[in-house]
């Protein structure tokens, strides 16, 4: 378990400090976050009840706390490229490790940064790492320069062995522009 975290941690501070050129004039965001995450499993066990003579397929959710730290590379007004690393607290821990592209938004006459992203996941939980999409958005609001509370939201599925989990996070945090 400690060699994946070690892999997992190497692959988010490369991937984060990889994604800009050298010469690029860009500013970097760091921070944390902390939430709601809720996962539901469809697609389970289909049984026979013979009370009602129909078959029925389970299915499952579970909800916990999400908790992560974030890294972004602002490229210009409007793009960015982001990486994550969040830990779950439903059944077996899961752990994502989450990269996006993010388009920002302009807003007339306001300081609120709202944002769209998408992008990809690696989920590590009860055997083995699976491959996630992820959409959402939010919006940062300044509560002091170059230091931001975010409200995010982030849903897509998770293709993981014999079954697809849809996956949703609803966070806030702290993010600081270096």
């Amino acid at each position: 378990m400690k060699k994946i975290l070690t892999v997992v941690l190497c692959m988010f501070v490369v991937g984060t400090f990889a994604t800009m050129d050298a010469h690029a004039q860009a500013s970097w965001v760091v921070g944390g976050r902390l939430g709601i995450s809720i996962a539901s499993v469809g697609g389970g066990s289909t049984t026979y009840n013979p009370q009602t003579f129909q078959f029925e397929t389970s299915s499952a959710t579970s909800a916990g706390l999400q908790i992560g730290f974030t890294g972004e590379a602002i490229l210009s007004k409007v793009y960015g490229i982001s990486s994550e690393f969040n830990i779950n607290t439903q059944g077996g821990t899961p752990i994502e490790w989450a990269n996006s592209f993010k388009y920002y938004f302009a807003i007339r006459g306001s300081k609120i940064k709202a944002y769209g992203d998408g992008g990809f996941s690696l989920w590590f939980f009860s055997g083995g790492p699976y491959f996630g999409l992820r959409f959402g958005g939010g919006a940062l609001f300044p509560i002091a320069p170059k230091l931001y509370i975010p409200a995010d939201l982030q849903l897509g599925p998770i293709f993981s062995s014999g079954s697809t989990v849809f996956y949703i996070a609803i966070t806030s945090g702290i993010r600081y522009e270096i």
